[in-house]
């Protein structure tokens, strides 16, 4: 029998999925884990998005649409971009898909020739580095610093830069470090981008979600970086609509005419009842968004203050999305319940196994002495699991 292919047999598999997943089952099977793996708000869908989902249905708005989506979502973001950030964005400039993550999917496919490199500043997404990878692309892999806010700095950016750099991976707010770039940050960043002429895939699928720092959007700072840029956003993050799966991408049209063209082969089309949902999101009344913010602001505080007070880790104080990166470092090389801590797998395996915590290891996200909590949860999970983590560290589980 011939072999399957190499590419995919290399791809490893989400991780934050997979920790997801087995806090999941072990509660289907009556044990009392609680899961701090997925990067999905708590929250229910606010009303008016549901019934404009059910409006569609019942209107018989339940057929293919364009590829790239349907032409009032397409001007709603359009409209929101300008009112937003101040871009201007053509509807035909829009593509909208199955989600952020197709999107980021379909921009790579679009720009990548094989053997073209991508800069990825760690820790990343878990999902970046395999999608490089699937698109024929190499990923180089630029550690950034705690002490510097897990942030891309340019002097880094410059020095991973070669001739077959062909982007860089931006995404502020961050996932899985909750960090946020100023405009400073970022106008530093795009002269080295102008110098060196590589196009930058913006991921902002969290500019909803930022505290005490105002969001600055990277295609924002001129005409020129804007031609460069490739954003990526979505309805998942802000309106807890993970399951309804939009996402959509902004570029020059040249790309755009791309990404469609890929879409078309690839997803045909995204659900047409999620757009009329997404529409309503995006154009309809926005203070549920605002509520949520809120309350991921008061889950946030609560969470640093809590780590602070608990000898063995700590954490940056995250600025935007709904992360705490956890520094375990101390605990490396600890014997734990009768087990050698080796790395964050280790320790995030030995906390599920005997404090029923499920957090996802740094190492899933490039850089390990870490692990990520998603506080994307109610504040009971939050107090009852930080609980159990203070008691796992003392021995007393």
């Amino acid at each position: 029998m011939k072999q399957i292919s190499n590419t995919a047999k290399a791809i490893a598999p989400s991780a934050t999925l997979a920790i997801d997943n087995l806090a999941k089952q072990m509660k289907a099977e009556g044990i009392d884990v609680i899961g701090f793996g997925a990067g999905e708000p708590d929250f229910a869908t606010p009303d008016n998005i549901k019934l404009a989902g059910i409006a569609a249905i019942n209107n018989n708005q339940t057929k293919y649409t364009a590829s790239a989506g349907i032409a009032p979502l397409k001007k709603a973001i359009s409209n929101y971009l300008k009112t937003a950030f101040g871009l201007e964005y053509d509807p035909g400039d829009i593509c909208v898909s199955n989600g952020a993550k197709t999107c980021v999917y379909t921009v790579l496919m679009a720009l990548l020739n094989p053997g073209d490199e991508v800069i990825l500043p760690a820790p990343y997404w878990v999902t970046y580095a395999e999608a490089i990878k699937l698109n024929g692309g190499v990923p180089v892999i630029v550690e950034t610093k705690e002490e510097e806010q897990f942030k891309l700095s340019p002097e880094s950016l410059r020095d991973a830069i070669t001739d077959k750099t062909k982007c860089l991976i931006l995404a502020s707010p961050s996932n899985p470090t909750g960090a946020v770039y100023t405009k400073e940050e970022l106008i530093a960043l795009s002269k080295v981008v102008l110098e060196k002429d590589i196009y930058v895939i913006a991921d902002e699928i969290y500019c909803s979600l930022t505290y005490g720092q105002e969001f600055f959007s990277f295609a924002a700072i001129s005409d020129e970086i804007k031609e460069r840029t490739i954003l990526i956003n979505g309805v998942s993050k802000s309106y807890s609509m993970t399951g309804w799966r939009i996402g959509y991408t902004a570029s020059n049209k040249e790309i755009a005419s791309v990404i469609s063209n890929c879409l078309s082969h690839m997803t045909g089309s995204p659900s047409t009842i999620s757009q009329y949902a997404a529409l309503e999101a995006i154009s309809g009344d926005q203070s549920q968004v605002e509520l949520m913010r809120r309350a991921f602001d008061k889950r946030r505080q609560y969470f640093v203050q809590k780590v602070a007070e608990i000898d063995g880790v700590s954490c940056v104080e995250p600025a935007g999305a709904f992360y705490i990166y956890m520094n375990i470092k101390p605990q490396i090389g600890r014997t734990l319940y009768g087990e050698k801590i080796n790395n964050s797998e280790d320790f995030a395996s030995v906390l599920l196994k005997n404090a029923l915590v499920a957090v996802v290891p740094g190492t899933a996200f490039g850089m390990d002495g870490y692990v990520r909590w998603s506080y994307a949860t109610s504040m009971e999970n939050i107090v009852e699991g930080l609980n159990r983590l203070e008691k796992f560290l003392k021995g007393q589980c």
